[in-house]
């Protein structure tokens, strides 16, 4: 089987080798990234507490280093923006994580969004369209992007969200395992049918072991009472429906996922994302050297 080849520059988003941030930057170097995704919600990195001499700081030593941002995560948690009493200050939070991405040179500020209903009717639905065109419009303005998280819902359902906002401000970071492990969908259509969205991409791999609503993973607004969804959790929390693994020993066929990025053009970051607290720093430096074997 001819093996694909890819030009893609490697990101590794720092917090996910569970090392505070200065060292994080320099470890994810001396693996051989080309860039870093680090999250900018709370702590040292929220807009809020990050100086402007600290701004130019950070600036300076990871541009010291060789090193790129390739985007900055915003997820506010929460239901997204499902909440539209809670949206005007999201909103707000969210505009001003866009602008400290500027500022640090990135154009892209990856988030979840909350999981899109099925219903086009809905309160929900409705709320989020809002806030996601006031977020597209803003980010448009700054030549700059939302990048949704896939994986809550299926890539159709995701497109047609996408497709009824005024502006492509809010676009796509594509998480392959994401939809492996919680919608089942086929990431390799995915990027088919997502291909004029996708500014980002997460290299994660995952499996299913039992098929689970989205809802149970990922919360939603008012949905979840009562013990048996707290058994659920339970469920959830503890691996019983899904895994995430180390790259290549999942249920993402990584050469055709290459080879689908590569057919749409895609020339933006792999960012690889490990969620577990176990060697996360020797997995990751796997998964850069597994990615450079497609190289």
């Amino acid at each position: 089987m001819e093996q694909v080849k890819i030009t893609n520059k490697v990101g590794i988003i720092v917090d996910s080798l569970r090392l505070p941030l200065w060292e994080g930057l320099k470890v994810a170097k001396d693996m051989g990234a080309n860039g870093v995704q680090i999250y900018a919600v709370d702590g040292e990195m929220a807009p809020e507490n990050l100086s402007s001499s600290a701004r130019k700081e950070l600036k300076a030593y990871i541009s010291s280093l060789g090193l790129e941002i390739s985007a900055l995560c915003g997820d506010l948690g929460g239901h997204g923006f499902q909440d539209h009493q809670q949206n005007s200050k999201k909103i707000e939070k969210s505009k001003r994580i866009l602008d400290l991405a500027v500022e640090l040179g990135t154009n892209i500020v990856t988030t979840h969004i909350g999981i899109v209903p099925e219903n086009k009717d809905s309160s929900i639905y409705e709320a989020m369209q809002k806030a996601c065109d006031e977020l597209g419009i803003y980010a448009k303005s700054m030549n700059a992007y939302f990048a949704i998280e896939t994986g809550p819902e299926t890539s159709v359902r995701l497109k047609s969200f996408l497709d009824s906002l005024s502006t492509n401000g809010v676009s796509v970071n594509f998480d392959p395992a994401n939809m492996v492990m919680v919608t089942g969908d086929d990431p390799v259509e995915g990027v088919k049918l997502l291909k004029d969205y996708i500014v980002h991409t997460h290299v994660k791999d995952g499996i299913q072991i039992k098929p689970v609503d989205p809802r149970d993973v990922y919360g939603a607004l008012g949905y979840g009472e009562g013990t048996d969804h707290e058994q659920i959790a339970l469920m959830v929390a503890s691996g019983e429906f899904f895994k995430e693994v180390q790259l290549g020993k999942g249920s993402v066929d990584f050469r055709k996922y290459f080879e689908a990025l590569n057919e749409i053009g895609y020339n933006g970051y792999l960012t690889i994302e490990r969620e577990v607290k176990t060697n996360p720093v020797r997995d990751i430096s796997m998964a850069v050297e597994f990615i450079k074997s497609f190289k």
